[in-house]
């Protein structure tokens, strides 16, 4: 298992403040955390926090916190939670307390539902532990300190003993199934419970004795483990109690105690909490052991005191002894699929796609994992076959042996269909059995439709063959319908109800089949498109040009059509609208539906009868309509909703059916449900028997009687008389036969006579009532000898056209001719023959050719011939042999004609019968005389009689006869499968390539090889490639090697199954044939997707680990090569961080490469790494750190740099810190600064300066150059390294303006030369100044020769030199020396004033100047009142120099004013003032002091955390929103002492809060770019200021180094993104103009940029005062 830190959830506290518990929800949605102050904080799965409650007290009387009086129990002292647990169906939370209560709360299923609690168990001892077994919802088991175990009733509200021990319960858990729980005591004994022991039958009550109190405790899969103070992991047989293994760290001093122990959902992972580290322990189910991983180790995380481990596996959340909760991923690797979906493997058994958890309940390893369609999952397991879709959370598991080779169809949003091996399963999402399962050949989709309805009905309709459709019930098995089509079915789909059955065959006709009744209806007869509505039972379907749509598919004759242009594409139902979309080809067209008439059948599924109506009344009367009051009447019929039928048949004006019904509805409200009422119903419904029933159980015999009456049913109710024997039945027979004659049904009337006995009567009868035949019958079954009657029935007989029975009656009577023309009309052939045997010969051969011609017309060919032939009929004969297919009769008798031509007409069929029939030379026979060989040469050919066909062709064909007769005849061929002849055809006629494609297109790609091989070499190797890449894409994998192969692609066949996740074959392949690298690449990507102890496993195998770590290291995978490093030798894992430091130097990332090399043990390369780059400071510092000996390197190469770039100062300073100064003498030499090197010498190494001296003497002399500028300045440096000072200065002061140009120059020598004259030669130095300062006067260098003249006090000259330059404030500092001369630089300051025509004072000449003048004096009063009229920065400088100057005097209460008079200014520079002043007042300052103090600091420092904390309280007031915005936008003023991020993201929280939305768009697109900038790694100068320039907010902050939370900004950015679009709102910060000047400045400056008018803050809004 592999856990990786993701966040923190809850960051660490300064000191102690135990997380108590923690506890997942069932369904994964919710955490809930208790903290050490009795608070239950809740979090979603991503670990962000949604809600927060303080729990209660046992007493709320007495307060949590108050000191508990002498005696008192736990109850009344200060308690703390101990356990949580939520309840199985996720909805309540148990909360475990210390004051011996346990609480139930019921938290809903939604974020935001009101809590409460909803059980509260008191007890009488504190508890310890809580437990709540999944497989109990109304019972959670908890512990306490007197060692009982109880079980809290949830129903009851009571709490009951499971078991009690004598010692103190530390600890509970619960079996992995929710049935059993077990505990943990104080003296080390761990008891079992299960709560029905019945169906484990394991023992219960003691389990096991652990070897310390096992205060962490867990029940896995395997085993039970338990952990405490000892530092010893045990892990216990679940079964028997007996130790399984134990992991013993007693003697590791780094491991303190365990404290808490937790079980991944799966049951094969433990995790154990102690002291900065957690355990991790792993069930092998090959080994059947549990195995240690590499513990967890986090330093600073103090003793973990709870865990608690995601349900689906995937998180793991740790609360510590500090406060802190840590979210921690957990899995066993993860894969891509496709690039769209991610497999998390959090145990061999349980896969996470998405939403769903995909989880074998056996416990089976989940092999392969597939998505369909992007949303529906199939996996395999070893055992079962696990199905689901993502849409509906819905997963199935099923016991499966399939081949492997299973197709899968999801049509079906509910179900899935397999096939497998011919059979076809069903498996329905969410439930864990197949639902039902059938045989079929035919696995296309749309010859398959399953029906689920909402009735529980389910049923599959699927084909036998392609004719047979067969309807299976899955809920029983049963087939309820076999439907036998006369054509091949191409698409069927039932109803939603499943009660209907659309079908469409081959011819394009489409069939309704009703599967209740068993009828079939023919809907069209050309249909080329058919779809049931969505949800409903309304057909639509498109003939032709037109739409036709049912309505009510119950009535298929109504339908409605109307006219469109196009095809139909598809139905779309959604918003209450229905629309059919018809592509018209340019456009597509939309046809709007009825929707109300599609309502009317949902209402109707509903039983909503009163809306059925309703619907149907807005409606007007259509045939669509009538059908629907048909369908509606007959349900409410069905359901006696009496009043309902009645509207229905007044609206289809059935005006008999209503008022029969309305007189039943009147007999129901005067009666109730009364047997009249049923009765009449079952009649209305023609189930007379069951009315008669009703009616005779309760005695009514008259009224049943009167009921077939007023039905006419005359018989029934005689029937009825006669069971009951009623005394009136004499006379209702009569009556009835009265009633008979009158309404003219002499047949009934006859009927009864026969009964009677009178047949006379009764054939009379028969007579009357046009029942000639009945009457016949009669005479013949009685033998009547009646003449006339018999003449009179023959006569009738013959009218009526039943001519034999009246010729046999005309021949009874001797009326032979009568009789012949009875039986030839009636075609009564036989009886017609046989008397003109006897009476008329003649007519025999006429009879027997119109008995043939009567054959013939009734399709009795067989029966035919003989007459035929009698007749002498031989033309007749034949046609009809041979449409009876008596071959031989036919041949005989086409043979016996004479002359032969006659039978020209008869050989083809001939022909093409024994063709048929195999007798391949008869054929020829007759296909020669009938003059069409070619059909015998086709008939030879699909025998494969080439020779013949052959032979046949050459004599009787043209070549491009034959050529054209066998391409065709093999196109046919190909089309019936018939491959092998087709070739043979093919190649016959020279047409090898025909051949070879006709074998691409039929996959035949051994034959087309083969072929390709034979006709075309040249192309085999092309050949082999395309069907390689055909087969791949197919997924035919093995077959596209052997092609890849083949055609000298080894590479690609490596690539196919990598791409493919074949990673064993791939290997194999380029084991095979690229050789030993090839077999490492492959073995690497392998490993890649393995992941973790398998891929080391894999490559340790091949004998690849190395090899594969540096092929990882080389392609920049670290992770994956740290990953297997660790199993690796130490020198590896060091080789890789040194890698992997110089990938990260080479991307710049020098700080993770600076780690990595030490990592490596080569902390050098960081440091020249650093060097390399010129970060000193961080070359250093590794080298100070890892490497002391490098120290002087780093310094050496840091001053070479610096002396390069001139700066001497700090290059010497540098090499001597490393103790080279050599190298700084023989760098100025090589620079040729001799004077430089010189100075060094003299001043670092005073033992060489002669040695420097001498170096330099022979330079000059070399260069021959004495004369020059160059060599007199080196001459004079010289002199003054030789101690010849005045000589020197003699050499400097001969550089002189006529000759030299360059003023600069002469400054720089004259002043070495008074440097000289000053340090050196004192008794020259006023000569030297006086000739220097003449000089430097004649080329306007005033102030410098005024300098020099003050600096041999010189001081009038000075005066005079600072007059003529201007530099008055300089003269002015002569003064403050030399006072004795104020009068004059007075007089002259006046005089240079009047000479100038100036009359303001010399401040209002020059402030600066000024405003030191006026320091200078003394005037610091003035001076900052001046300042503070030109800028912060200028009355900081002079503030800043005047509290110096008091504290200098001690005067710090003054000091303290002064500052809090004139503002405090946010400066690192004063910080020294502000900490000086704060001691020394506090230590002995004046009440006037300590005030100005307050002020001081409260401006500096307290004024920020006072907005902050005003800020922090409005926040949680929604009615102070406007004040928290404006604390928030004040706060802006200092981000230089805060995260300015941070800053401007509350910023524009709380002005979007307050509805201030324009500053929160400018702060926010600030935060922005501030985060972008720390993301990048840059500073403040790359964040754009417009919005904020010539405002008081700093803009040069320092940026912080970590960004704020991604999701944070993702918010932001999408906000911002989103008001940027709006136009209304304004995106630049609100304004004002200044009360001063009038400039438009930012509403919230303090400070106007232009006329620097101030304003002071507001103590409650941070706003300008003034302003709210």
């Amino acid at each position: 298992m592999q856990i990786r830190h993701l966040k923190s959830i809850i960051p660490a506290g300064e000191g102690p403040a135990r997380i108590t518990a923690l506890a997942w929800s069932p369904g994964s949605q919710k955490l809930a955390v208790a903290t050490a102050d009795r608070v239950i904080h809740l979090f979603d799965d991503a670990g962000d926090r949604k809600d927060r409650f303080a729990t209660k007290p046992a007493d709320p009387t007495t307060s949590a916190t108050s000191a508990a009086p002498s005696g008192s129990g736990a109850a009344s002292r200060g308690y703390s939670i101990c356990a949580l647990a939520f309840s199985p169906d996720g909805t309540k939370l148990a909360v475990a307390q210390t004051d011996c209560v346990v609480f139930v709360y019921k938290l809903g299923v939604e974020w935001g539902e009101k809590k409460s609690i909803c059980n509260k168990l008191i007890q009488s001892a504190e508890i310890t532990c809580l437990t709540w077994p999944r497989e109990q919802p109304n019972a959670l088991v908890f512990g306490m300190v007197d060692g009982k175990v109880r079980v809290g009733n949830l129903k009851t509200n009571k709490a009951a003993t499971l078991y009690q021990t004598d010692s103190c319960v530390v600890s509970a858990a619960s079996s992995i199934d929710g049935s059993a729980v077990i505990t943990g005591h104080l003296d080390g004994s761990i008891n079992r419970f299960f709560f029905d022991d019945a169906v484990s039958g394991a023992a219960q009550g003691k389990f096991t004795t652990h070897t310390c109190p096992p205060n962490a405790l867990a029940w896995s899969e395997p085993s039970i483990v338990a952990a405490g103070a000892d530092r010893t992991v045990v892990f216990y047989d679940k079964t028997s109690g007996r130790v399984q293994q134990e992991f013993d760290y007693s003697r590791d001093d780094d491991i303190d105690e365990f404290t808490t122990i937790e079980m991944s959902p799966s049951g094969l992972c433990a995790v154990v909490g102690g002291f900065n580290r957690m355990h991790i322990y792993n069930y092998s189910t090959s080994r059947r052991c549990w195995e240690e991983a590499p513990p967890k180790i986090i330093e600073n995380m103090f003793t973990v005191s709870a865990l608690a481990w995601k349900p689906d596996g995937s998180r793991l959340v740790v609360g510590t002894m500090c406060g802190a909760v840590e979210l921690f991923d957990c899995c066993l690797r993860r894969s891509r699929y496709k690039g769209k979906f991610e497999f998390t493997y959090v145990s061999p058994s349980q896969v996470i796609v998405k939403r769903i958890v995909l989880k074998s309940h056996y416990g089976y390893e989940v092999e392969k994992v597939n998505i369909f369609q992007d949303q529906f999952l199939v996996a395999h397991t070893p055992e079962t076959l696990l199905m689901g879709d993502l849409a509906s959370c819905k997963l199935s598991e099923i016991p499966w042996t399939g081949s492997g080779n299973e197709k899968f169809f999801f049509d079906n949003p509910l179900v899935c269909m397999v096939f497998n091996a011919g059979e076809l399963s069903l498996i329905e999402y969410g439930v864990n059995e197949i639902l039902g399962s059938c045989r079929t050949e035919h696995m296309n989709p749309h010859l398959i439709r399953s029906g689920l309805s909402l009735h529980d009905i389910k049923r599959i309709a699927y084909l036998i063959d392609l004719q047979t459709i067969h309807v299976l019930d899955l809920s029983t098995g049963l087939n309820i319908a076999a439907i036998s089509h006369d054509a091949r079915v191409d698409w069927l789909e039932l109803s939603g109800k499943a009660n209907k059955l659309l079908y469409r065959d081959r011819r394009q006709q489409l069939h309704l089949y009703d599967v209740t009744t068993q009828t079939r209806t023919t809907l069209l007869h050309y249909c080329s498109y058919v779809q049931w509505v969505p949800f409903s039972d309304v057909v639509v379907a498109q003939s032709r040009n037109n739409i036709c749509i049912w309505y009510s598919i119950d009535s298929p004759q109504r339908v409605t059509m109307f006219p469109i242009k196009g095809d139909i594409e598809d139905i779309e139902r959604e918003g209450g609208k229905t629309e059919v979309i018809v592509d018209e080809g340019v456009n597509t067209v939309s046809y709007t539906l009825d929707e109300t008439l599609i309502e009317f059948g949902t209402a109707l599924d509903d039983h909503d009868y009163e809306r059925a109506v309703a619907l149907l009344e807005s409606l007007e009367l259509t045939p669509e309509t009538e059908a629907m009051w048909k369908s509606l009447s007959v349900l409410a019929l069905k359901d006696q909703k009496i009043l309902i039928a009645q509207r229905c048949y007044a609206a289809l004006g059935d005006v008999a059916k209503a008022r029969y019904i309305g007189n039943i509805a009147d007999v129901q409200e005067r009666m109730g449900d009364d047997y009249i009422v049923k009765a009449r119903l079952a009649a209305l419904d023609k189930q007379f028997k069951v009315a008669e029933n009703i009616y005779l159980e309760l005695g009514q015999t008259e009224e049943a009687m009167e009921m077939y009456q007023e039905m006419h049913r005359w018989n029934m109710a005689i029937r009825v008389a006669e069971q009951k024997n009623h005394p009136d039945v004499d006379q209702l027979k009569k009556n009835y036969m009265q009633w008979l004659l009158d309404s003219s049904q002499e047949d009934k009337a006859g009927e009864l006579k026969e009964e009677e006995g009178d047949y006379v009567a009764a054939v009379n009868l028969y007579l009357k009532g046009g029942m000639p035949a009945r009457a016949a019958q009669l005479l013949n079954m009685h033998g009547l000898s009646h003449v006339d009657l018999t003449e009179r029935v023959a006569s009738a007989l013959f009218k009526v056209g039943l001519y034999e029975k009246a010729g046999e009656l005309y021949e009874k009577l001797g009326s032979n001719d009568r009789a012949l023309d009875s039986y030839r009309r009636g075609k009564a052939f036989r009886a017609a023959v046989e008397l003109s045997r006897l009476i008329y010969p003649h007519e025999v051969l006429a009879l027997e050719e119109q008995w043939g011609d009567h054959l013939v017309a009734q399709k009795q060919m067989d029966a035919a011939i003989n007459h035929y032939i009698e007749a002498g009929k031989s033309v007749k004969a034949i046609e009809a042999a041979i449409a009876a297919k008596q071959w031989k009769k036919a041949v005989g008798i086409v043979d016996s004609l004479d002359p032969p031509e006659r039978g020209i007409p008869y050989y083809l069929q001939l022909a093409r019968h024994f063709s048929q029939a195999g007798d391949l030379a008869q054929a020829e026979k007759y296909y020669v005389l009938a003059e069409n060989p070619q059909e015998a040469v086709d008939m030879y050919t699909k025998a494969n009689k080439w020779e013949k066909a052959h032979a046949l062709a050459t004599t009787y064909m043209s070549s491009e006869e034959v050529a054209f007769l066998y391409i065709s005849q093999g196109k046919e061929m190909e089309n019936e499968g018939k491959l092998k002849e087709a070739e043979k055809l093919y190649l016959t006629v020279g047409e090898p390539d025909l051949a070879i494609n006709m074998y691409k297109n039929h996959k035949h790609y051994d034959q087309m090889i083969r072929l390709v091989t034979a006709h075309h070499k040249d192309l085999l190797q092309e050949t082999h490639l395309y069907l390689a890449k055909q087969l791949e894409a197919e997924g035919t994998f093995k077959q596209a090697e052997h092609h890849y192969i083949e055609g000298k692609e080894w590479k690609s066949a490596i690539n196919m199954y990598c791409a493919n996740n074949s990673f064993d074959e791939a290997y194999r392949v380029a084991k095979t044939y690229g050789g030993p690298n090839s077999a490492k690449q492959v073995a690497y990507l392998w490993a890649r997707s393995l992941g973790g102890e398998s891929a080391v496993k894999l490559l340790t195998k091949f004998n690849l680990l190395e090899a594969a770590i540096d092929f990882a290291t080389e392609n920049g995978a670290f992770e994956f090569a740290f990953e297997l490093s660790r199993f690796a030798d130490k020198f590896k894992l060091a080789d890789v961080h040194y890698r992997h430091a110089m990938y990260l130097e080479d991307e710049g990332k020098f700080k993770e490469a600076q780690n990595a090399f030490v990592l490596a043990g080569k902390p050098k390369e960081a440091i020249l790494m650093y060097v390399h780059n010129e970060d000193w400071d961080a070359a250093l510092t590794v080298a100070e750190t890892y490497d002391p000996a490098s120290v002087p390197e780093v310094l050496v190469s840091q001053a070479k740099v610096l002396f390069e770039r001139k700066d001497f100062p700090m290059a010497e300073t540098l090499l001597m810190r490393a103790q080279r100064p050599d190298l700084a003498i023989r760098w100025y030499k090589d620079a040729n600064l001799w004077k430089e090197a010189l100075q060094f010498t003299k001043e670092y190494l005073p033992n060489k300066i002669s040695e420097v001296s001498e170096e330099y003497s022979r330079y000059l002399a070399g260069r021959g150059t004495a004369g020059g500028k160059e060599e007199m300045l080196a001459s004079a440096k010289a002199l003054e390294q030789q101690k010849d000072f005045s000589r020197a200065i003699d050499l400097y002061l001969r550089f002189n303006a006529p000759q030299i140009t360059d003023y600069r120059f002469l400054e720089e020598v004259w002043e070495k030369a008074v440097e000289l004259a000053m340090k050196f030669v004192p008794d020259r130095d006023r000569e030297v100044v006086t000739t220097v300062c003449s000089r430097l006067q004649g080329i306007k260098r005033y102030e410098q020769a005024a300098e020099f003249y003050v600096g041999v006090e010189m001081y009038r000259e000075a005066i005079d030199s600072f007059a003529a330059g201007g530099l008055w404030d300089r003269a002015k500092e002569v003064v403050a020396v030399a006072p004795k001369y104020a009068d004059y630089l007075e007089a002259t300051y006046v005089s240079h004033l009047k000479n100038q025509g100036h009359a303001d004072a010399l401040i209002n000449i020059d402030v600066a100047a000024g405003l030191d003048l006026l320091m200078q004096r003394g005037e610091w009063e003035k001076c900052l009142e001046t300042a503070s009229g030109h800028g912060q920065e200028v009355l900081n400088k002079y503030l800043s120099m005047h509290a110096v100057s008091l504290i200098r005097d001690s005067n710090f209460d003054m000091a303290a004013q002064v500052i809090a008079k004139y503002g405090v200014f946010h400066s690192s520079n004063n910080y020294d003032i502000y900490l000086r002043l704060a001691r020394e007042i506090i230590h002995n300052g004046s009440p006037a002091g300590l005030t100005a103090l307050r002020e001081v600091l409260f401006k500096l420092y307290l004024f920020i955390a006072h907005l902050l904390t005003l800020r922090n309280y409005a926040a949680k007031k929604r009615e102070l929103a406007y004040f928290s915005a404006k604390q928030s936008i004040a706060l802006l003023r200092y981000t230089g002492e805060f995260p300015p991020d941070r800053g401007f993201y509350e910023a524009g929280h709380y002005a979007k809060l307050a509805g201030m939305n324009s500053m929160a768009f400018v702060c926010w697109n600030r935060f922005l770019d501030i985060s972008d900038a720390i993301e990048e790694g840059g500073d403040a100068s790359m964040i754009e200021n417009t919005d904020f320039a010539k405002s008081d907010i700093p803009f040069d902050v320092e940026l912080p180094h970590e960004n704020m939370p991604e999701q944070k900004r993702d918010e932001v950015r999408n906000w911002v993104l989103q008001v940027s679009l709006d136009q209304k709102i304004k995106q630049e910060v609100d304004r004002r103009d200044c009360d001063d000047c009038g400039t438009s400045i930012y509403d919230a400056s303090l400070v106007c940029y232009n006329c620097k008018a101030a304003a002071q803050p507001c103590v409650v809004t941070g706003a300008r005062l003034g302003l709210l």
